[in-house]
């Protein structure tokens, strides 16, 4: 992970609630979803800037029962135009029983870096 100059698109700081690192802009945390501040715009949806979601991938796994009990761990890596690793953070563990099924959603959401204090 880069740090950033305060204020510089990128900038990141800790979550006050989960400790997780997020962006400078960000109004509420993705993480824990708890609003860092008051933004007089979040509450006129039309004067927010439309972000996009370039990325959105997701499966399921489902455990037939057959071997037993499944035990995962989703991993999530990210690296830069030369495939070096930037970040890789371990997202989460747990068991499948026999004939449950989990499914995982990945999904990037963008905004213009100016207008991100402006998001909701």
């Amino acid at each position: 992970m880069t740090a950033q100059r305060s204020g510089t698109p990128g900038a990141t700081r800790i979550c006050p609630h989960c400790r997780e690192t997020i962006l400078e802009s960000a109004a509420v945390c993705p993480a824990c979803r708890h609003h860092l501040r008051y933004e007089p715009r979040a509450a006129d949806a039309a004067a927010l800037p439309e972000a996009t979601t370039p990325l959105r991938v997701e499966g399921s796994i489902r455990n037939p029962g057959e071997a037993g009990v499944w035990e995962y761990s989703m991993v999530l890596t990210i690296r830069n135009e030369r495939g070096e690793e930037i970040a890789r953070r371990l997202v989460g563990v747990g068991a499948i029983q026999p004939d449950e099924q989990r499914t995982f959603t990945l999904s990037v959401e963008m905004v213009a870096a100016g207008e991100a204090k402006r998001r909701h």
